[in-house]
């Protein structure tokens, strides 16, 4: 996004993808696996509102603790379009938005991979993690995954497991994430980054005896 890093959050708009892999056939698409829904949650100054929501045709059977976690099933997508149907759609939601997943990278690597072989397009740009914010500002918290954040934040989760009730969780997960880093400071989407991916601190070793306090 170039220069729109230094933009103050409060200003810019935010694309909340849902978490588990977008809905997929598996969990890796490196080895083939398709995505079978998808949901772009947009969040701005106005709020949240779904830009994009479709059930996608994998061209292949849903193995079965897919449907059992998901509640898909193979004649729900029979007559659904294909990725490449709304490759142009998806898109479009996208554009002009910060990519926001509970687990950033999984969904990210789903995306690209449907992109890269609908439209011979890598997808670009910034993007920003859930769990990973929520480690750097709720470091507290035992478990970082999205039933265990919406719950520390009272979010309401409606269709768990399903790209539209994930999405829309994960867009107020993250409108509630934004205002803990703005009281640490972190205003800017390239302050988000670096929050988010920053190391944790390891505590250096010493040769010195430890101090009886410690002990």
């Amino acid at each position: 996004m170039g220069s729109g890093s230094e933009r103050t959050a409060s200003a810019v708009r935010w694309v909340s993808q849902p978490t588990y892999a977008i809905p997929a056939t598996g969990t890796s698409p490196a080895r083939g696996d398709r995505v079978i829904e998808i949901a772009v949650v947009g969040l701005d100054g106005a709020g949240a509102r779904m830009l994009h929501h479709s059930l996608i045709n994998p061209g292949r059977l849903l193995p079965r603790w897919v449907q059992a976690l998901t509640g898909i099933t193979d004649p729900m997508l029979q007559d659904r379009p294909s990725f490449a149907d709304v490759a142009d759609q998806v898109l479009a939601a996208l554009a002009g938005r910060v990519f926001v997943a509970h687990n950033a990278r999984f969904d990210w690597a789903f995306v690209s991979h449907e992109l890269r072989r609908a439209r011979d397009i890598v997808l670009d740009g910034p993007r920003l993690c859930t769990v990973r914010l929520t480690r750097r500002l709720v470091p507290g918290l035992k478990s970082r995954g999205l039933d265990s954040v919406t719950r520390f934040f009272g979010v309401e989760v409606v269709g768990r497991h399903r790209a539209a009730g994930d999405a829309t969780a994960t867009a107020e997960v993250l409108r509630r994430l934004l205002g803990l880093a703005a009281e640490r400071g972190a205003t800017t989407v390239a302050d988000l980054e670096a929050l988010a991916w920053r190391r944790a601190s390891r505590r250096r070793r010493t040769a010195l005896p430890t101090p009886v306090t410690e002990l």
